[in-house]
C-alpha cells in the first residue's frame, strides 16, 4: 500500500478553513477531500487506503464529537480535532475517545502537517494489522475441526504424546494433524 496516496478528509463548516487546509494538504503531497458537514462526510463511500480525518468540533447538525462516536470502530482513520473554541473537558473527551491530536485555531501549518503525518502512519499500521488478521482468519477457517483441536493443544504447550492422550488418538496421528496445521497456517 505504499504507492497509494493517503487521503486527508477535512470536515469544517468554514469555507475559508476548508480551502486553506485543502491547499496545504495537497501541497504536502496528500489527497484532500473537504466537507462542510458531518452528514456530507458520512454520505461518501468508505476509503480502503490510508487516511485520516481533520475534524472541526463545532459543526451544524451533527457536531465533531458526535461524528467521532459514530466512527469509533474506524481505527484505520485517526482523527485530528481542530477548533476555535476548545476547552479542557472537550479536549479530554475527544482524546479519551481516541483522537490523536486536538489543535486550537489558529495553529501553525507545520504542527498540523506533523499531526497528519503521524495519523497517516497510524492508519497504515492499522490497515496492515487488519490485513494480517484477515489472512490468519482465512487460514484458520481452512482447518478441520480435529486440526483446530490439535492446534489448540499444541499451542498451549502440550507434547504430541500428551495431545494424543487428551484426544484419544495416536502420536503419529497427532503428528499428521500437526503437519497439516503448520502447512495450512503457513
Amino acid at each position: 500500500m505504499p504507492d497509494v496516496t493517503p487521503i486527508v478528509y477535512v470536515v469544517d463548516d468554514d469555507v475559508s478553513v476548508r480551502e486553506s487546509l485543502e491547499l496545504l494538504i495537497e501541497n504536502a503531497g496528500w489527497k484532500a477531500e473537504v466537507f462542510a458537514s458531518a452528514q456530507a462526510f458520512l454520505s461518501r463511500p468508505r476509503s480502503s487506503g490510508p487516511s485520516c480525518l481533520v475534524l472541526d468540533v463545532t459543526l451544524p447538525g451533527l457536531n465533531g464529537l458526535e461524528l467521532q462516536q459514530q466512527l469509533a470502530d474506524r481505527t484505520d482513520m485517526p482523527i485530528i480535532f481542530i477548533t476555535g473554541y476548545g476547552d479542557v473537558p472537550m479536549t479530554v473527551r475527544a482524546m479519551k475517545a481516541g483522537a490523536v491530536e486536538f489543535l486550537t485555531k489558529p495553529f501553525r501549518d507545520d504542527v498540523l502537517l506533523d499531526a497528519i503525518r503521524d495519523a497517516i502512519e497510524r492508519s497504515r499500521v492499522a490497515l496492515r494489522l487488519d490485513a494480517e488478521m484477515r489472512t490468519l482468519r482465512k487460514c484458520y477457517a481452512s482447518l478441520t475441526p480435529r486440526e483446530r483441536e490439535v492446534m489448540a493443544l499444541v499451542v498451549s504447550g502440550l507434547l504430541n504424546k500428551q495431545v494424543g492422550g487428551e484426544l484419544g488418538i495416536s502420536e503419529i496421528t497427532v503428528k499428521a494433524h500437526r503437519g497439516q496445521v503448520m502447512r495450512k497456517m503457513n
